[in-house]
């Protein structure tokens, strides 16, 4: 029998049809209790700014990734297993390869949109890495680090970590020449870690390389280990997101305890799906348009072959640029040889670099034991020291990048190749301090001209005479928005040591990580910039010495 008797809710004029619909959603919230958390999460506000799109960029390709790699397992055969190529692809009929590289050459040729979907796949797989790169400056530089998040930022870093790692073993799998040589420097690499290195390698390969072992083993880590751990960390680092609330720049009416912005549904649920097309849009127009990874051309892996002038995928050309960039160098100590040119460039180079990254909001929050939450972000330039320490690291991460192409340089513009490499070699231990000073003065440069836009305002550009004879510049105000903005960030002072002695004349006891700590905090907040205030700005629009 139906009903039109009212169900709930606050107005009663509107009653709720009692349909099969209403009557299966009841159930359903009934025992799950969806309605109470929908209503608590899908209103949930988010801020707007466009460098928050960059971790979308890194969620939505990582989908794609996942899409298209499902469709390529269907295919791809991971067998290290000697054929006989009889495919379409003419010019390798014929020729003795393994099974992997046969089914790709057999995704890319004989099954219909296997090319693009591999190549959708690759592009996929640079996007992501590039958007999460991205997406970790931006949270590094606007100190988004910061507690309570500090644990957020070490699942992104993570995940950062895995896609490189996943990209290198997905790019492996084709057994083709290029990605086979990629694989003998990984071997070499795997033999340089001391003590257990050799074991380590034969756990991987199965014996001796290349062995029969290393692709069905790759296969299993890309498509099952990996993206199950990657998943897992994408949850809840969202759910972190949605726990700990998004941050914001600082603006009018922009607090540390609320969120200014747009509720989820259905504002910026429309929003995110519109920007999801965007990103598989784009991502599906450089698979089909733009070539990338002809296996093709390079044929079947053979270990007594190379390619001339091979590059890996860009994330890990600075792995290759540390390689290059090392001397030979090497101890011969009681009858053993120590060698250090792939143990130093390949695990201890990337150990401390990206070690330092992960750290990093520990190590600040030691140095200014700043132990608060914080919400609003900060402008990098009113943070001149962790601007400069970002820009220091990714110009060292890009000194060794550009090396590892220093023989495509040689070539392409006739250089010797021991000349580029000596200049890599000091680029990467001057260049990195040189980008340091260069940005901690700049950020204090533009501090200057955020005060002084304060204090005097906007250049107008209008020039006008004063009866006395003298030029002056117009200056415009700015709006009391833009003030607030620029002059709402903290100036947190250097931790400074207690007193020498105690109320009684007793010398104190410092610890040797106390007088470190203030000497760090010193020169993290060395020099600062005063920002106006309110006394100073009054004083000069009253009348004297504004215009």
């Amino acid at each position: 029998m139906s009903s039109e008797q009212p169900k709930g809710g606050a107005d009663k004029s509107t009653p709720i049809p009692d349909n099969a619909a209403v009557r299966a959603a009841d159930a359903l919230d009934s025992r799950l209790g969806i309605y109470g958390a929908a209503k608590k999460n899908l209103r949930k506000v988010f801020p707007d700014h466009w460098s928050f799109m960059l971790g979308e960029v890194a969620l939505y390709s990582f989908i794609v990734l996942l899409l298209t790699g499902v469709f390529l397992t269907l295919f791809f055969k991971p067998s290290m297993q000697e054929v006989v190529y009889d495919g379409s692809y003419v010019p390798l009929q014929g020729i003795h390869m393994s099974q992997a590289y046969a089914s790709t050459l057999d995704i890319s040729f004989d099954i219909r949109g296997g090319l693009a979907m591999r190549q959708i796949h690759h592009w996929a797989a640079l996007i992501f890495v590039s958007s999460l790169f991205v997406h970790m400056f931006r949270i590094f530089f606007t100190g988004a680090f910061r507690k309570p998040r500090e644990i957020n930022w070490l699942f992104g870093f993570l995940l950062l970590v895995l896609a490189m790692v996943n990209g290198f073993t997905g790019y492996s799998l084709p057994d083709d020449l290029l990605s086979g040589t990629g694989l003998r420097i990984a071997e070499g690499v795997v033999l340089a870690i001391p003590l257990v290195g050799t074991y380590v390698q034969f756990f991987l390969f199965g014996g001796e390389f290349p062995g029969e072992d290393i692709v069905p083993r790759l296969f299993t880590i890309h498509v099952l280990l990996i993206p199950a751990i990657m998943v897992g960390l994408v949850t809840v680092h969202l759910i972190l997101v949605f726990y700990q609330k998004h941050t914001q720049f600082p603006g009018p009416g922009k607090t540390e305890k609320n969120v200014v912005g747009l509720p989820l549904l259905p504002v910026y649920a429309a929003k995110a799906g519109g920007f999801f097309f965007i990103v598989f849009g784009i991502t599906a127009a450089l698979g089909g348009l733009v070539q990338i990874n002809p296996i093709w051309s390079y044929g079947p892996y053979n270990p007594g072959q190379i390619t001339a002038g091979s590059q890996p995928d860009w994330y890990i050309g600075f792995l290759e640029g540390s390689l290059r960039l090392m001397p030979n160098w090497e101890w011969n100590i009681w009858g053993h040889t120590f060698s250090f040119n792939v143990l130093i460039p390949s695990l201890i180079l990337p150990g401390v670099l990206f070690t330092f990254m992960a750290m990093y909001p520990w190590i600040e929050g030691w140095i200014t034991g700043d132990k608060r939450e914080h919400h609003l972000l900060d402008r990098p330039r009113n943070m001149p020291v962790r601007t400069g320490l970002g820009v220091a690291w990714i110009t060292c991460y890009g000194v060794l990048w550009v090396c590892g192409g220093n023989d495509i340089i040689a070539t392409h513009f006739h250089m010797s190749i021991n000349a580029i490499t000596w200049i890599g070699r000091v680029a990467f231990f001057v260049a990195p301090v040189l980008a340091y000073l260069a940005t901690v003065r700049i950020c204090k440069g533009l501090q200057r001209r955020d005060r002084d836009k304060v204090l005097h305002g906007r250049e107008t550009g209008v020039i006008k005479k004063l009866p006395h004879g003298e030029f002056i510049e117009i200056h415009e105000p700015l709006e009391p928005g833009m003030r607030h903005t620029l002059t709402a960030h903290e100036q947190p002072k250097p931790y400074e040591l207690d007193a020498a002695e105690d109320e009684n004349g007793v010398a104190r006891k410092v610890k040797r990580s106390d007088k470190l700590r203030s000497r760090m905090s010193h020169w993290y907040f060395a020099e600062p910039i005063e920002k106006p205030t309110a006394e100073e700005y009054k004083e000069l629009t009253s009348g004297h010495g504004h215009h």
